[in-house]
Parts: C-alpha cells; sequence; structure tokens
C-alpha cells in the first residue's frame, strides 16, 4: 500500500539548540543601552571638540588683539610723550619692550595663562613707508614704526593627539605719533 504525500502525516521538526551559543547573536535584549552608549559618546566627543577649538579661537582672537592693542600702546608712548598722568601709572612714560610686555600681560583673558606669552617689540628706525625716519631722539622718535609681536602657545588637552600645541602669533605695526 502507499500512502500518498498527502495524506501521509506531518513529520514534526525540533529544532536543535546551537551548542556554539549562536542563539545569543541573535538576541536583541539591551542592544537599546549599547546603542544609546555609542551615541552619547559620540556627542560628547564632537561637543567637547567644539569646546576645544572654540577655545583656540578665543586664544587666537586675544593674541591678534593684543598685538594691535601693543602696537598702539608704543605708538602713543613715543620719546616724545608727555602726559601729566604718567607718574601714577605702573607703566613708564615712554615704552620700552618691557612696557609693552607687561601691558599686553595684564590684559590676559581669564582661562589663558600669561606664563605662555611671548612679547617681542622693536623699533626698527625706519617709517611706514619704508624710508628712514629722524632717530635724533632714539628709534622711538614720532614718524617712526613700533613693530609688535604676540605668540601664545595654546595646548589641547587630548592626550591622544601627538600634536596637541599651536602657536598663535600676530604681528602688528604702527606709526609713532608723538
Amino acid at each position: 500500500m502507499r500512502i500518498s504525500r498527502s495524506k501521509a502525516a506531518p513529520i514534526a521538526r525540533k529544532e536543535a539548540r546551537n551548542p556554539y551559543g549562536m542563539d545569543a547573536l541573535r538576541d536583541e535584549r539591551g542592544s537599546e543601552a549599547v546603542e544609546f552608549a555609542l551615541a552619547v559618546s559620540i556627542w560628547m566627543a564632537i561637543a567637547f571638540m567644539v569646546m576645544y577649538v572654540s577655545f583656540a579661537l578665543y586664544a587666537a582672537h586675544f593674541v591678534a588683539n593684543a598685538a594691535e592693542e601693543a602696537a598702539r600702546y608704543g605708538s602713543v608712548r613715543g620719546s616724545s610723550w608727555n602726559n601729566a598722568s604718567c607718574t601714577s601709572n605702573s607703566l613708564g612714560c615712554t615704552a620700552s619692550s618691557t612696557d609693552i610686555s607687561n601691558y599686553v600681560k595684564s590684559a590676559v583673558p581669564p582661562g589663558l595663562s600669561a606664563t605662555k606669552l611671548t612679547i617681542s617689540s622693536s623699533w626698527p628706525g625706519t617709517m611706514s613707508s619704508g624710508n628712514s625716519c629722524d632717530t635724533a631722539d632714539g628709534s622711538n622718535s614720532p614718524n617712526c614704526v613700533v613693530k609688535v609681536t604676540v605668540s601664545y602657545n595654546f595646548s589641547f588637552p587630548l592626550p591622544f593627539i601627538a600634536s596637541s600645541q599651536r602657536l598663535f602669533s600676530s604681528t602688528s605695526q604702527m606709526t609713532i605719533v608723538r
């Protein structure tokens, strides 16, 4: 007697449990927590990166502004400057390299360190056109140029970046008016 397949009893198949733990890979319990941890980690890394880059721009802006202000300070305090209130000021009447350096260091904003600043000032004895100026009173005479360079060694607080230090530098020159 031949039994047709349609009338035969269905064969019960029992799925065997995988002995190697592959079922655990299909289990999705806890996947939301892992995805959340990864997403928050990436978001926090981006947030801190934006914060550190903003702080670096803050330092670069200070350096550029400090160079301009120091050159202005030197240009109005030339060898013929005679202001009655200069004796009450802790900075000298005429601008020397030390006075310009002290002026810049006194204006360092919060978050930046004055110890990482390098300030150099020079009086090359030329006018802004490049011609030699009258240096009867020294190269700090009116119509001569004062040149100030301010540098700041900014370091990112990231230990895994090999070169995490950047040198921001700005130079400004102005003609001495007094």
